[in-house]
């Protein structure tokens, strides 16, 4: 009784409830190395890119600093993050449930979704908190859960 109420809630679950809410955004005009320092600062990952406005542009993660940046030979204190960045990526609103989420990251192969109401990011989910939620006893869940790694 008690597991199929447990079950039951987390089925009933969305975005809003297991979501990373302090996202770290900048305007596309900011320097890979500007960006880099941020998700050292911050032990983050990915760094949302606004446009001018202050709306999603896109999404840069450590990998595209690398990949994308450095790889290619641009250099960090020239490139902008709105020239690596990944442009118009997958959103999902807050109301979203989390099988929708994996079922997205699972058909898109992408790790991180912005999480949007009104065309502004209210928080993140990673593959690695859809693990948490989901299979809690995961490495993955267990690596996700993990400080991390400086």
């Amino acid at each position: 009784m008690l597991r199929d109420a447990l079950l039951e809630d987390i089925m009933n679950r969305n975005l809003q409830d297991i979501m990373t809410r302090t996202v770290q955004a900048v305007r596309h005009d900011t320097t890979l190395r500007e960006v880099a320092s941020m998700m050292r600062d911050s032990e983050i990952g990915d760094v949302l890119v606004n446009d001018d406005k202050g709306a999603l542009l896109g999404i840069v993660t450590d990998r595209d600093l690398v990949i994308r940046g450095l790889a290619e030979g641009y250099d960090p204190d020239e490139t902008t993050v709105g020239e690596v960045c990944t442009r118009s990526p997958v959103q999902l609103g807050p109301d979203a449930s989390i099988d929708e989420a994996a079922q997205v990251m699972r058909d898109r192969a992408i790790r991180r979704i912005p999480v949007v109401r009104d065309g502004a990011a209210v928080g993140i989910v990673s593959i690695g908190d859809l693990a948490r939620e989901k299979d809690p006893n995961s490495a993955l869940a267990e690596i996700s859960a993990a400080p991390a790694n400086n």
